[in-house]
């Protein structure tokens, strides 16, 4: 393929993802397609000789999109969001058009540059203590990883070093391995499911602690736990706080946390993945508090930023333990700016990197922060919108509401709630998810998409209140939403509706 082609090809590419975007609402937001269905649609082997892009772009069409669970859809409302927007979207495409590997500051100096100068600006945003600034005078800093769930991993990992080189520093005779088979790490039990993963892939007890009835985690309950391990001749070592729990939403108290890991020489690395882009608003920074208390600190711009993924932002307050941690050196990789710079790949696990500052310096000079806080805001109003209509209805009990996120259930037996759920998941009108609030089945929905309006909420609530009269024995007629296309023509897509009769 020449420059010519890929001009046609790259082209028709970008306004089938406008008019995609345009048409995402009118699809439904679940998959129709069975497992394996692919393997029918495909050759099994490739291709002998090369074939036209427009075929290839129509297969997309035919093949590829039936097999989408369509996340920008405004009637997506499980998990949290996955944010896109389209100067994300041209910045990854730059970044890929570029084709350089930031495996050091003089493998691609801009990336290195711009990734330092990224995190300062989110760092500013987010009124984060200033030693975790790359352009703070101490020891601390900021770079961008793939995700969370990396992020927390990365930072067992640091953990686990410090703590060896900690205690060995004092008692040379005790082992790495002795050392290493006693330590424990902490978290809620309504984490992520990355936390627990991070202490299986780190070879690392994690304690996931039981929380009040509020869903945080408490400073009592994680003491008590220290002191039961510490009898038993463990060496407490990590503590994960949420800031933004996956289930409900709920915030750990850092103030009574922190000062528990400072006095007992443990890492507390916080995590805000989704909840994170909240405090560009000042009006939300309070469920910060005790955050000066923090060892690492991670939020996710690809959840609620408006950048798409992966792009997970991630604060030491001393970077050396970090770069302590995976620091290997080969002569290929030496260079005199030594430094004089960061030099990322001593602060992830992989060696390359990609350039990810440049979707994120996109969508924060495009939107502005102004731009940034109007989406949050606005999506905030809206689950306080669909709380209003929950409370409404005397069917129907909000459990947790919290940013983006509202957990209700029908009144009763927990069954109802679950059937409620199974049947509303069958008629693939929108996507929500379940999750446990207090040991009960809770129905989660979140504000996801940017496309998300009053009228998607109207339409989201309707679909239980449809449901729920069917569970009752009353009949309600269901819409039927017609089928959009994209049509390939040419060196170009047109998008075609169906028009209603």
């Amino acid at each position: 393929m020449d420059s010519k082609q890929f001009r046609e090809f790259a082209k028709a590419a970008v306004d089938y993802i406008a008019d995609y975007i345009d048409s995402v609402e009118d699809r439904p937001v679940l998959s129709g397609v069975s497992p394996n269905y692919l393997s029918e649609l495909i050759p099994d082997e490739p291709p002998q000789t090369g074939e036209a892009w427009q075929e290839v772009l129509q297969d997309v069409d035919r093949i590829i999109m039936p097999g989408l669970t369509h996340w920008m859809s405004p009637h997506f409302h499980a998990y949290y969001p996955t944010a896109c927007s389209f100067p994300a979207i041209v910045g990854e495409l730059m970044s890929a058009g570029f084709g350089c590997v930031g495996l050091s500051w003089v493998a691609s100096p801009a990336y290195t540059e711009l990734e330092v100068v990224m995190m300062n600006w989110l760092g500013k945003l987010l009124n984060l203590p200033e030693e975790f600034l790359n352009c703070s005078e101490g020891p601390g800093g900021g770079v961008i990883q793939g995700s969370a769930s990396e992020v927390t991993f990365v930072a067992l990992l640091t953990a686990k070093e410090k703590k060896v080189a900690d205690i060995r520093s004092v008692h040379p005779e005790i082992s790495e391995a002795e050392i290493k088979g006693k330590l424990v790490a902490y978290s809620s039990n309504q984490s992520n499911s990355s936390v627990e993963k991070a202490g299986l892939l780190g070879s690392m007890t994690m304690r996931l602690l039981p929380v009040d009835d509020k869903g945080q985690l408490r400073g009592g309950t994680l003491l008590e736990a220290i002191r039961k391990d510490k009898e038993q001749g463990l060496i407490p070592c990590y503590v994960v706080a949420n800031l933004g729990t996956t289930p409900t939403c709920a915030f750990d108290k850092l103030e009574e946390l922190g000062p528990i890991c400072r006095d007992e020489e443990i890492w507390l690395h916080v995590d805000a993945a989704y909840a994170g882009t909240a405090f560009i608003c000042p009006e939300y920074r309070h469920l910060m508090k005790g955050i000066d208390y923090a060892d690492s600190f991670n939020f996710n711009p690809h959840k609620w930023m408006l950048v798409n993924f992966d792009c997970s932002a991630l604060w030491m307050r001393n970077a050396k333990h970090l770069v302590e941690a995976f620091n290997v050196e080969r002569i290929y990789l030496k260079d005199q700016h030594k430094g004089l710079a960061p030099e990322y790949r001593h602060w992830q696990i992989a060696l390359g990197r990609r350039f990810r500052a440049l979707k994120l310096w996109f969508v924060l000079r495009i939107y502005g922060v102004e731009g940034i806080q109007k989406h949050v805001r606005g999506q905030i109003a809206l689950a306080k919108f669909f709380e209003d209509l929950v409370c409404a209805d005397p069917r129907f009990e909000v459990c947790t509401s919290n940013m983006g996120l509202v957990c209700f259930k029908l009144k009763g037996d927990e069954s109802l709630t679950i059937k409620l759920l199974e049947e509303v998941q069958k008629r693939k009108n929108i996507f929500v998810n379940t999750g446990h609030f207090q040991g009960r089945h809770v129905i989660r929905f979140a504000i996801c998409s940017r496309l998300t309006e009053r009228r998607h909420v109207e339409f989201a609530w309707n679909e239980f209140c449809s449901v729920a009269n069917i569970l009752e024995g009353r009949k309600m007629e269901t819409m039927d939403k017609p089928m959009p296309t994209i049509e390939i023509a040419n060196m170009s897509c047109q998008k075609i509706r169906e028009k209603s009769k």
